[in-house]
This record gives structure tokens, C-alpha cells and sequence, in this order.
């Protein structure tokens, strides 16, 4: 495989050079476990006209239709592929290699910054975290391709992190523009977390929320989700992000939640009129209709406890290189970055020095995804650039520490989505993350940069480039963050 860091000789050129060489190793591997392509060719096999879809590792707990679905494709008219997701390419790449020629057609939305690879399927690149006019663009062939299709078609819906930005159509008096403003508003100024902002953009839109698998019918549909399958009753009667599936919230959440982050009287007029009108001709697809379509599946194509998954297999390479895993937690959901940095490192100190809890060489994991509240910041960065900075203030002057953080998908934050591309023209449009060690934040004031206030800006990207910190990665599917921090050095 070719390798995710793009910049890994930039990262050893300083700084605790053993240190970087094994977390980079550590990361490289759990970038590489982040690639779904494999495992969902592992979830379809085709065999004449006889495709089976399934596998015990993919389909979620609990499910009642619990087994392989499927399909005489003689008897199937045409196959589609729709969905959107950062890096969901991959799947839909997979898809093609398996179908070929029989595929009909689709189209997908991925994450800008990434290259178009799929052939048979058609690919528009959208913004995030604040979708774009391409996001419409290619919701709206989205939708023109889900029209007029018959109980003798088949279609595969792809989902993943990314695509409650990507796939956007807005609602009948809803601009774009006052979606934007409301995504910007709740998610980088005031750090709301995905389960607050999607109970407002699920019910400001036409696609989200179960809408796409209301459009295929009567098609016979395969709902593919880039992660973890999780459980049958989460999916149908929890779930708030998966766009190809129910959805759980409400018009009344929405309103509350832009409540809760201090939100509503700036959020546009235009979104509060439409969220308290609660028109139920637009509320979203709930577990009752959805389970009263057509024959449907779902599956999870990255599951978490399978060998060679992202952090099992981080967590395998650290074993292998001589540090003891520990995994802190999976679920660093709406913590602030620098709190978890803080977290973290706070562990390492402690087993630094006293050799509690844990005893060195060991490696600390965390997964999940946190959040960096902005507020009116113009700051480029992202979760785990944020980490990484805040880490090296709090592990400043160790010499057998070193924490490192990415993104799965390679593309960490907004990169210059909302700032000049041609301020550090020499840095990529978006990091991954950074590593960093106990001479970091030294190395960062000698060189005359300013790291403390480049910390509370939420600058923190164009300053881990400038000493050799920022992780440039090639782009890939998002399954959240993955941080590693080592403590001691192998014998």
C-alpha cells in the first residue's frame, strides 16, 4: 500500500527522532486500517448472477433479518450507487470492482481535497465542515438519479462521517447561504457537537435523515455505513447522522439544542421560522416508516473489533515495536481538544514518573471525535492540530514523551475554507494532525513563533508546519480521531 504520512522525513528532522520514527509507525498503521475498500469487497461476493451481500463481522447486533441478503441480478434491472461520506470513494470504488459492467450507475459526494477515483460512479467534491454550492450540486444529481426507480432495481446507499455536511439540498425557504451561517454558527463558534447541530440541519433539508432511502422506493436498497455496524436498535431507533437511515430527533430538539448553545436569536430568520412551524410534511424518516419499505439491509463495513481495524491495528504496531497498548477510550465525543490533550498527557506525566498507572514503554490510545470551540477565531486548525499543540505545552521539557494525532480521513479541519490560500502557501490545504514532543514548544518560541497565543486563537495549523509537526496525510475515510501518546523508550 502506499503510504498515508506524506511528510514523514519533515517529521523526523527534529526533536526526540526515536520517539517520532515510532508513532509515526503507530499512526501509519492505523491510517492504513482506516481503508474500507477491503472489507466491503469482503461484504460482497459475486458468483454468475448470484450476488450475496453479508457477513457476520458487518451486520449490526440484533438485527432480525440477521444472515447473507441476496440477489439474482437476471432478475434485477439496474444497480445504483448513492451516498456521500469523506473518503466514501472507497467504498464506492469497491462496489464498482465487484459489480464491473452490471453496475448501472451513481453518484457520490466526497470531501474536497480528495482525488476522483471511481469510473462507473459519478463523484462531485463538496465542502466541509460547511457544505458549499457543490454540496447541492451533487445532492441535487443525487436526487434526479434516485427518480422513477422500480421494485426490479437495486440500490446501495453510502454513508460516513462527513456526509451530514456533504449531502445538502436545503428545504423550500432555506437558503444555502442560511445553512451555512447556521453550520458555522453552532459547530465552530459556539463547539456544538454532532448530536446538537444534526437535530437542527436534519429538519432544514430534503435529503438527510432517511429522505434518500424514501426517494429509491419502491428499489430494493443495501444501506452501506463506513463504520462500525454498532447495534440493529441504535441504527433504526438512535440513530441522528447515518443519512441513509431513520433518524431520531425532532423539530423541538432542533430548536432547543440552538437554545442550549446560546444560538437562536443569531441563528437566520429563515431557520427559525422553519423549525417552529414544525411542518410535518417535513419531518424526518423515523424507525416505523422506514422499517414499512422495501426489502432492505444495512451493514458496517469498518468494524471496530475486527483484526485490522484503525485503532487494533495502531495498537498491534505499538505492541510490535515494543510498547505496551493501553487504550484510554474510543469515545473522546464533544470533548474539547485540549482537554483531552491535557488528559492524556496528565497519564503520561504521571507514568513518567512515578511508573503508575501503567509501566513504561507503554502507549496511551484514544479514539472519538472532539470538538474546538472557535468562537469568533479566524484561526486555521483542526481537532488534532489543537491536540497536539496543547500537548506540547503540557509534556514541555520530557524527554521520553511524544503525542501524536490524526484525523482518519487525512484532512483535519476546515484548512483555508474560510481564510486566503495563499497565506503559508507552502503548507497543504489541510493538515491530518501533528506529533509533537517535550522540545516542541521549545522549539516553536526559539524559532520566535508564539505558541501559547497561537493556541488560544485556534491557529494551530500553520504553526506545527513551521517546525515539523504537521502531519500531511493523503486523504482517506474518516472514522474520527486517533491519538497515541508514548511514554518511555523500548530496550
Amino acid at each position: 500500500m502506499e503510504p498515508r504520512i506524506q511528510n514523514r522525513e519533515q517529521l523526523l528532522a527534529t526533536g526526540n527522532r526515536a520517539g517520532h520514527r515510532a508513532a509515526l509507525d503507530i499512526i501509519e498503521a492505523g491510517l492504513q486500517g482506516a481503508d474500507p475498500y477491503h472489507n466491503t469487497r469482503k461484504l460482497l461476493h459475486l458468483a454468475g448472477d448470484r450476488l450475496t451481500v453479508g457477513g457476520r463481522y458487518f451486520e449490526p447486533a440484533g438485527d432480525p433479518q440477521s444472515g447473507s441478503a441476496v440477489f439474482d441480478l437476471s432478475k434485477i434491472k439496474r444497480i445504483y450507487v448513492l451516498g456521500a461520506g469523506k473518503g466514501i470513494q472507497r467504498v464506492a470504488q469497491a462496489i464498482e470492482d465487484t459489480l464491473g459492467k452490471r453496475l448501472t450507475g451513481g453518484h457520490v459526494i466526497d470531501k474536497k481535497g480528495h482525488p476522483v477515483t471511481c469510473r462507473r460512479i459519478g463523484v462531485t467534491l463538496g465542502a466541509h465542515p460547511v457544505p458549499d454550492d457543490d454540496c447541492v450540486r451533487g445532492s441535487q444529481k443525487i436526487l434526479e438519479m434516485a427518480r422513477n426507480l422500480g421494485p426490479d432495481d437495486l440500490v446501495f446507499t453510502c454513508a460516513g462521517n462527513g456526509v451530514s455536511s456533504l449531502l445538502t439540498l436545503p428545504a423550500p425557504g432555506v437558503s444555502l447561504e442560511d445553512v451555512k451561517k447556521t453550520t458555522y454558527l453552532m459547530q465552530v463558534m459556539r463547539g456544538a457537537p454532532t448530536l446538537e447541530l444534526n437535530a437542527v440541519r436534519n429538519h432544514i433539508d430534503i435529503l438527510k435523515s432517511g429522505r434518500l432511502a424514501r426517494r429509491i422506493q419502491p428499489a430494493r436498497a443495501v444501506h452501506i455505513i463506513s463504520i462500525d455496524p454498532g447495534s440493529y436498535q441504535w441504527l433504526i431507533e438512535e440513530n441522528y447522522w447515518l443519512h441513509n437511515l431513520p433518524d431520531s430527533t425532532t423539530f423541538a430538539q432542533a430548536v432547543a439544542n440552538l437554545k442550549k448553545r446560546d444560538a437562536w436569536d443569531e441563528a437566520p430568520a429563515s431557520v427559525r421560522e422553519f423549525l417552529l412551524r414544525a411542518d410535518p410534511d417535513y419531518e424526518t424518516v423515523k424507525a416505523a416508516e422506514f422499517n414499512r419499505m422495501a426489502p432492505w439491509r444495512a451493514f458496517g463495513v469498518m468494524p471496530q473489533d475486527r483484526p485490522g481495524s484503525f485503532l487494533k491495528a495502531a495498537m498491534s504496531k505499538a505492541r510490535e515495536l515494543g510498547f505496551t497498548p493501553h487504550l484510554l477510550t474510543r469515545d473522546l465525543f464533544a470533548m474539547e481538544a485540549t482537554a483531552a490533550a491535557n488528559y492524556a498527557t496528565s497519564i503520561a506525566r504521571e507514568i513518567e514518573r512515578y511508573g503508575r498507572p501503567f509501566a513504561p514503554p507503554c502507549a496511551l490510545f484514544s479514539g472519538g471525535e472532539m470538538v474546538v470551540t472557535v468562537g469568533k477565531s479566524q484561526g486555521v486548525g483542526g481537532r488534532n492540530q489543537e491536540y497536539a499543540l496543547a500537548a506540547a505545552r503540557w509534556i514541555a521539557g520530557s524527554p521520553d514523551i511524544v503525542a501524536a494525532s490524526v484525523d482518519t480521513d487525512g484532512t483535519d479541519g476546515p484548512g483555508f475554507q474560510f481564510r486566503s490560500k495563499d497565506k503559508d502557501s507552502d503548507m497543504p490545504q489541510c493538515l491530518a494532525g501533528g506529533i509533537v514532543d517535550g522540545y516542541s514548544w521549545e522549539s516553536a518560541q526559539q524559532a520566535g513563533l508564539k505558541p501559547l497565543e497561537e493556541l488560544k486563537a485556534h491557529n494551530t495549523s500553520p504553526l506545527l508546519w513551521k517546525v515539523n509537526s504537521g502531519i500531511a496525510a493523503a486523504p482517506g475515510i474518516s472514522l474520527n480521531d486517533l491519538t497515541v501518546v508514548l511514554v518511555g523508550r523500548p530496550a
